[in-house]
């Protein structure tokens, strides 16, 4: 079995899965709205920013390079 070197580091993988916990949260925040229609401040507001902060984490886990020792 040869060892090829992954596209990201290790780092980079737990950022990612903290993004997409935060994602999941925020969906589950919309999904728990006790307003009508989801129509309340948690389904409009809260939700889709945590969401939002979750897609912004997965975009620095991409963009993220750790320091090279030398």
């Amino acid at each position: 079995m040869s060892k090829e070197k992954l596209v990201f580091s290790s780092i980079n993988y737990i950022i990612m899965i903290a993004g997409v916990l935060l994602m999941v949260i925020g969906y589950f925040i919309m999904a728990s709205d006790t307003e009508e229609y989801g129509f309340g401040t948690k389904g409009l507001t809260v939700g889709p920013l945590i969401v939002l902060l979750g897609l912004i984490v997965e975009v620095a886990a991409i963009f993220y390079s750790p320091k090279k020792e030398a």
